[in-house]
Parts: C-alpha cells; sequence; structure tokens
C-alpha cells in the first residue's frame, strides 16, 4: 500500500473510531465525576434515628401449660351399683350437685335395722333406770342390800353404754346412705364419665368421673438458667411485677395473673425453675390443658435500644438494619432482637450509642449508597414513618 493510502485510510476509518473512544471516556469520567460530587440536596432523603440507651422493664416469654386450680377424681365412698348419672360430660356444676346415684336400697335396710335397736334399747334404758331409782329408795329404807343396788346401777350403765354404741351406728348408717348419692365436692367442670349405669363400684376405689376447677385457673410454666439471668436471678412472688398471657390466636388475655408458686430451686432434670401463675376466668374462656404462651415482666435493664418495627429487616441470615455511617453512605448491620414494647423492637446486641439507623425509604437503599440522613426525634417517628 502507498503511503498516500494509508494516510487516506486513518483519516477515513481510524481517526473517526478514536474520536469516538475519547468521547465515551470522557463521559465517563464526567458521570463519575458527577456522583461524587453531589450536593446533599440531590441525595436521597433518608429519617434516621439516633440510638441513645433506653430504660425498659426486663420480659421474657415462654410456652405455658393451663390447669384447674382443684383437679379431682370423683370416687364412691360407698361400693355398690351406679343407678344414674345426673350430670352431662363437660358441664359446669356447683358443689353439693348430685353426680351419680348409687342403688341406696342396701343402705337403707341397714339403716332402718339399727334404728330398730336403737328404739329396743332405748326402751331397755328407761327400764333400767326406773329399776336403778327404785332400788335406790328401798336402799334409804333398807328394805335392799348395797349389793342389789349396785347390780341395779350396773345393768342402767351398761344399757346406756349400748344405747350409746347404736346411736353412733345409727349415724353412720344414715351416713352411708347420704354417701349413696354422689355429689360434687367442688364448683367446676365435669370431666368424661368412666363408669355407666349398671357397673359395681368400689368404695374409695373406683373413679367415677374427673372434675377441675377453672375459676380462677392456674398456668404452670418454666424459665431456663439463660432466661433468669436476664431477670437477674431467682423470681419469686415479690420480684415479678407482671404476668401475662398470651393466646394461641396472639391475642393478650385481659386479666393479668399472679405467681401463686416459685420453685427455690432449679430443678435439675429440666435445668429450668418451675413456676405457677393464677389467673381470672370467670367466663370460663381458659380450659385445662390448653397450651398458651406466658409474658412475665421482672425488674428493668437500661442497655438496649427501641427501633420502630418497620427499620428492622429480616433476610435468610437473620434480623439487620440499615446503619448511615460518618460519609453518611449506608452499612448493613446485623442485630439481635428481643420482645416488642409497644411498637417498638427491642434490640439486644449489634448497635452502639450513638449510631445513625434508618427509619424510612428503606426499600431504595442499599450498602455504600451515599445519602441525606435527616435525623428524626423518636417521639416523631412513628408518624413519620406511616
Amino acid at each position: 500500500m502507498t503511503k498516500t493510502a494509508n494516510s487516506f485510510f486513518m483519516k477515513k476509518f481510524l481517526l473517526p473510531v478514536l474520536v469516538l473512544n475519547t468521547l465515551l471516556l470522557l463521559l465517563a469520567c464526567g458521570d463519575q465525576t458527577s456522583q461524587e460530587e453531589k450536593v446533599p440536596g440531590e441525595l436521597l432523603p433518608v429519617g434516621a434515628l439516633r440510638m441513645q440507651p433506653a430504660t425498659i422493664p426486663v420480659s421474657a416469654e415462654t410456652v405455658a401449660l393451663t390447669e384447674g386450680a382443684k383437679e379431682v377424681e370423683i370416687r364412691p365412698r360407698v361400693g355398690g351399683i351406679v343407678l344414674k348419672r345426673f350430670f352431662h360430660e363437660g358441664m359446669a356444676v356447683s358443689a353439693g350437685e348430685p353426680l351419680y346415684q348409687i342403688d341406696p336400697e342396701p343402705f337403707r335396710r341397714a339403716l332402718a335395722e339399727v334404728e330398730a335397736e336403737f328404739l329396743e334399747q332405748s326402751i331397755q334404758v328407761v327400764r333400767a333406770n326406773t329399776e336403778k331409782n327404785r332400788f335406790e329408795k328401798l336402799l334409804a329404807e333398807n328394805f335392799v342390800s348395797q349389793r342389789a343396788y349396785d347390780n341395779a346401777y350396773t345393768e342402767f350403765k351398761l344399757s346406756e353404754a349400748a344405747l350409746h354404741s347404736l346411736k353412733a351406728r345409727v349415724q353412720q348408717a344414715k351416713l352411708e346412705l347420704s354417701y349413696a348419692t354422689v355429689r360434687a365436692p367442688i364448683d367446676g367442670i365435669t370431666g368424661r364419665s368412666l363408669v355407666s349405669e349398671g357397673t359395681l363400684a368400689a368404695a374409695n376405689t373406683s373413679v367415677l368421673t374427673t372434675m377441675a376447677q377453672i375459676s380462677p385457673i392456674w398456668v404452670r410454666f418454666s424459665f431456663s438458667d439463660n432466661e433468669l439471668e436476664r431477670f437477674g436471678g431467682r423470681l419469686s412472688e415479690q420480684n415479678v411485677n407482671e404476668v401475662r398471657l398470651v393466646l394461641p390466636n396472639g391475642e393478650v388475655y385481659p386479666h393479668k395473673g399472679s405467681i401463686n408458686f416459685a420453685a427455690s430451686t432449679i430443678d435439675p432434670l429440666i435445668g429450668a425453675q418451675q413456676l405457677r401463675a393464677t389467673f381470672e376466668n370467670t367466663d370460663q374462656r381458659l380450659l385445662p390443658g390448653q397450651f398458651v404462651r406466658v409474658r412475665v415482666v421482672a425488674g428493668e435493664t437500661s442497655d438496649v435500644f427501641l427501633l420502630p418495627q418497620r427499620a428492622v429487616m429480616t433476610s435468610d441470615l437473620g434480623r439487620y438494619v440499615y446503619v448511615i455511617d460518618e460519609r453518611n453512605a449506608v452499612a448493613v448491620r446485623p442485630v439481635t432482637v428481643g420482645e416488642w414494647v409497644g411498637k417498638d423492637w427491642v434490640i439486644l446486641d449489634g448497635l452502639q450509642t450513638g449510631d445513625r439507623v434508618a427509619v424510612d425509604n428503606l426499600i431504595r437503599l442499599g450498602p455504600e449508597m451515599l445519602v441525606d440522613p435527616q435525623l428524626l426525634d423518636p417521639s416523631e417517628v412513628l408518624s413519620y414513618i406511616h
């Protein structure tokens, strides 16, 4: 190729390509410079909270089991054939209401027999007393000997003792007849009947049914060693401020509870302290054997932070927040959360005093993104982000 041809090729083809590359390079440098030199007004405004330690009550939740304040097995005090059941299974009954009728006829006959013996012995006592009084007069007139009087007196005393014995038997027979009607010992809810009409029930052995007093109702639960450390040690009736129930549907039970039992030792089998609380249950909303969650509040802590729920996000690796550093750049910070306090998360770990945490425009944020942080008053955060 000649020199003239080479010059023509450079002007026609290579020179435009070089000019285009130069222009693209200049545009790229200009965009980078403009991104780095953006003024704050051009950055994304982001509401932020400056973290300050908060003092909040210490609370913890755990699974609990409800149980009747009184749970009893209904056993007959006398044996016999069960003739009738007076209640519907699962119904509420009052103390003293009849539950079962055991055949009373044997006890009526026994009572009639002992009452007849008592009547006969009463007549015998009257006769012996009359005889004693007669011998007492005769002794005063020296018509009978002292020995004869003593015999009459002894006969009267023996008859009188026999009468007292028969009186006790009459009372026992009446009691056994009353026991033929098995009555509810407490106010409560009946369980499933374990016998049917015609069954032979053994005295003090056969279980006829069960009953549970559910107003008030008890709730059993426990806390492990680690959970107790959050409270500062063993829980008791004196240092527990509040006990609440969280129902299976997430609703908080309207009545507060109180601790009525706190074990003084740690159960070595489960490594936890056993506790029990009592709750009002007049509407019988809670039933024995129901699984619920119990929330216990005891003491205070001042080394935690509070964040609106919206500011705490979740990923496959756990909870995290967006923290704005001194360069106004966004960084992802993993956090450990505790319970809710109102509409705020309790942050147990991951933040430090003075950290600026983003609370809005979160969906538009990303790591290393420069933003324009606008510090908010904590009392205005909820209205600002909603």
